[in-house]
């Protein structure tokens, strides 16, 4: 089966690719909205970057961002799964209350592991990333003796700590571009469907990452789209269930391609 595409919709003034495209709520509630109609199976909706060295901001202003473009989203289309990408409880238990049904936890559960709790009180779903470090110091100089057999059994690990929790829908994501170098990005790609042995959905997010850039000499994260269908067209048949996209529609182009071949 094809993954399904997950649209992504930054509402901060400071993310790597888009920030501050739509940062106006009317605007980030049309561009989401737009993002459906381009073939989004999932929308993911965040406040807070998690770009290299982005500072945190707090939760009353990540809730600003964020809680009216759920709330309008839900106004056009009740059906669409709508991911919470955020480390804060308060944050996250809004925009369940607001109409998301995913949380993305980038930290997987390493910032504040209420969260799984949260998820089983409403019975939703949970994408548990692997990081190392923070958004702020992750690229400082990660390093692995070992990144795959590594980054497996911390997800297993936080697999089962979810569990524990009674959270019942459980997505994983290997964390591409956080705490690790292109080198390791791409040991991790190369070795995708070792994490089948997970036994849960994942999630892949190579979307105009940094690693493109370096490896192609793209210094212009919108101009990584291309490379970026590119590599999901050959890790089409690499465990993903989820891509993670900011060109949804080019990415929907592909898998109509794929359904024909």
């Amino acid at each position: 089966m094809l993954p399904r595409i997950m649209g992504i919709v930054n509402v901060t003034p400071d993310s790597f690719s888009d920030g501050g495209e739509h940062f106006l709520s009317e605007a980030a509630i049309n561009h989401a909205l737009r993002l459906i109609d381009e073939g989004a199976d999932l929308l993911d909706i965040g406040g807070e970057s998690s770009r290299p060295g982005a500072e945190p901001v707090s939760a009353d202003e990540e809730m600003k961002r964020v809680i009216p473009i759920i709330e309008g989203i839900r106004k056009w289309n009740t059906e669409i799964p709508i991911s919470i990408d955020t480390l804060k409880y308060s944050v996250a238990e809004a925009a369940l209350e607001a109409g998301a049904t995913i949380i993305n936890d980038i930290s997987g559960l390493e910032y504040d592991v209420r969260i799984a709790h949260l998820a089983a009180k409403y019975k939703a779903e949970m994408i548990l990333m692997h990081m190392q470090g923070s958004p702020r110091t992750m690229q400082d100089n990660p390093q692995y003796r070992n990144v795959v057999a590594e980054v497996l059994q911390n997800l297993k690990d936080k697999v089962r700590l979810a569990k524990s929790f009674g959270v019942k829908k459980i997505m994983a994501d290997v964390g591409i571009g956080f705490g690790k170098t292109a080198e390791h990005n791409w040991s991790l790609l190369k070795n995708h469907n070792r994490f089948t042995e997970l036994g849960v959905p994942m999630v892949l997010g190579v979307s105009r990452k940094s690693f493109i850039g370096k490896t192609l000499g793209i210094e212009n994260a919108k101009e990584r789209d291309n490379a970026t269908a590119m590599i999901h067209a050959l890790l089409l048949e690499s465990g993903a269930d989820i891509i993670r996209v900011h060109n949804v529609g080019l990415l929907h182009q592909l898998k109509l391609i794929a359904e024909q071949l």
